[in-house]
This record gives structure tokens, C-alpha cells and sequence, in this order.
């Protein structure tokens, strides 16, 4: 009858409109070569960027450009927006969250100039990758997908 502590299903959303692809194929060895952890990653058409699950905001890079999230149950989630986008200092990019907060699986949590980024000849091609508590393999393929779009359950 009452949900108040119905525990939300765990699921993986994508954080963006666009492509999704294989880790692998992102041009970058840190990334391709899962240095970091598994994952994959999205080739964005869109400038809002979501939380691909539910915690919280662990870190919110100042530059913007990266966000982590941890679940309650420990699972560590990064969203890498871009490569060498660091370099930018956060121009172009536009935090929505702030260290702390609580987020929802597809809340946005950047915005995104992505044309001005790619004009600075930036990629911006945006990983999400599992360093902790997340070992399962992402054979997700490579397909159009939305931003909130559910990926894993």
C-alpha cells in the first residue's frame, strides 16, 4: 500500500543523447584499455549531461569536466565528459550538482557548450566507467540511445 521505504531498483541509464559505444573504441588508453574500470561510453548530440545511476555526488571536478558517484551499496561510477577537457579550466562546462548531493539516475548533473568545446577541438566523447564495486562486463554495443535511457538492471 505505502512505498515510503521501497528500495529504488538499481538500474544504469545512459547520460546523454547520442552514441552509445565499446569502451574500447574510445580514443584515449586510459579509457579503451579500462585503466580506470569497465564501462562505455557515449558520443554525445546533445549539452546535458545525467547521472547514469542513483548515490551520491562524490566529486564534482571544479573544471567540470568530471563527476563521481557512489551508490549506498559502494558501487563508484565516473563520468568523464570529453578528452583533455580538463585543459579547458571549465569553460564550456556547467555543473549541476555540487559535492554531497544526493542524485537520481538520469538528473542532470552538466551542462554541456558542446560545440564550442569540439570548436576548441575537443572530443567530446563522455565515459562512464566502474572503478569500484561494479564487476560485471558492459557488452552494450553500439547503438543510438537517450539521455535517462535504461541500460543495465
Amino acid at each position: 500500500m505505502f512505498n515510503f521505504f521501497k528500495k529504488e531498483e538499481f538500474k544504469i541509464v545512459s547520460p546523454t543523447d547520442g552514441t552509445l559505444i565499446p569502451l574500447g573504441e574510445v580514443p584515449d588508453q586510459m579509457f579503451s584499455q579500462k585503466m580506470m574500470g569497465d564501462g562505455f561510453a557515449v558520443i554525445p548530440a546533445a549539452n546535458t549531461i545525467v547521472a547514469p545511476l542513483s548515490g551520491t555526488a562524490e566529486s564534482v571536478f571544479p573544471t567540470g569536466h568530471a563527476v563521481g558517484i557512489k551508490t549506498k551499496d559502494g558501487i563508484e561510477c565516473i563520468v568523464h565528459i570529453g578528452l583533455d577537457t580538463v585543459e579547458l579550466n571549465g569553460d564550456g562546462f556547467r555543473p549541476l550538482v555540487h559535492q554531497g548531493d544526493k542524485v537520481k539516475a538520469g538528473q542532470p548533473i552538466v551542462e554541456i557548450e558542446r560545440q564550442k568545446i569540439e570548436d576548441k577541438g575537443y572530443q567530446t566523447v563522455t565515459m562512464v566507467v566502474f572503478p569500484a564495486g561494479y564487476d560485471h562486463a558492459f557488452n552494450l554495443g553500439k547503438k543510438a540511445t537517450n539521455a535517462g535511457e535504461v541500460l543495465v538492471k
